[in-house]
């Protein structure tokens, strides 16, 4: 376990797990507290309870920022007992309701190699769908502040949703964001990506925190940073599906290491094909 929750705003606080480089993020509020992400199994989020209750004793509403598993196994332990709203995108949520042994079968396959332990706690947790979803906006009221919860297009995955607290000046940004790693783009939308993370750029300002999905708490130069590497990959493969160029000519060319860059190109071409 890390050394548990550190407060980055007022009343909110990351916990930046070690397994996977896993951020957590808690808003504390006078009635209730929100929890951003539940880890990756039972056991994980039976970690993550205690956490979260050595910093308050509020009721949790849980969010997922999306579907993969690292970012919402947990909830099982954490929404059910006693049960808990649980807010998540409308294409998340069904995701998770409607194809849990697809999406367990592909994490377990996922994380065998390198984690066993770990993919064989998969195969024991209970997957728990939202009961709350998000088609592009939504508000929680946590006693005394609000939490808008923002879906700002597609980009990880389609259904990645946004944390925004207003009067901390901080923001959950989910896997739309890394740090100390290139994005996923297995799931992902390359072509919508950089626009996704500019509107995520519209809600920061000089003094924002924003929480990745993994990694270190970033600033806005970060964030910038992500973007423009981003837009120069989304570009690379519009002009090179349009001069029907392959897959192959267009990975030396491509602002991510040759693996991340080949499936990356691979999607955009889906995608604008009409596959994607």
């Amino acid at each position: 376990m890390s050394d548990g929750f550190t407060e980055i705003g007022d009343r909110v606080f990351v916990l930046r797990y070690p397994i996977l480089d896993v951020n957590v993020t808690l808003i504390v509020g006078a009635e209730q507290a929100m929890l951003v992400d539940t880890l990756s199994s039972t056991a994980q989020a039976t970690e993550l309870a205690a956490a979260v209750r050595q910093v308050t004793p509020s009721p949790l509403v849980l969010v997922n920022t999306h579907h993969h598993f690292d970012h919402c196994y947990g909830n099982a332990v954490l929404g059910t007992d006693p049960p808990r709203p649980i807010w998540a995108h409308e294409v998340t949520a069904r995701l998770l309701a409607e194809q849990p042994e697809r999406l367990r079968r592909q994490a377990y396959e996922e994380i065998l190699p390198t984690d066993p332990a770990l993919a064989a706690d998969l195969l024991g947790t209970p997957i728990v769908p939202p009961d709350r979803t998000v088609h592009q906006s939504a508000t929680v009221d946590l006693g005394d502040r609000h939490v808008l919860l923002l879906h700002l297009g597609r980009g990880h995955t389609a259904g990645d949703l946004v944390v925004h607290v207003p009067d901390a000046d901080v923001l959950a940004a989910g896997d739309l964001v890394e740090e100390g790693s290139s994005p996923s783009f297995e799931d992902g939308y390359p072509v919508d990506w950089p626009d996704t993370v500019a509107e995520l750029a519209r809600l920061v300002t000089p003094r924002t925190a924003v929480v990745p999905g993994h990694g270190a708490v970033l600033g806005t130069e970060e964030l910038t940073a992500q973007h423009e590497r981003l837009a120069r990959l989304a570009w690379l493969i519009r002009d090179g599906h349009a001069d029907g160029a392959p897959v192959d000519e267009l990975v030396p060319r491509a602002p991510f290491e040759p693996g991340t860059a080949e499936v990356a190109v691979r999607r955009g071409y889906a995608q604008l094909a009409g596959d994607g």
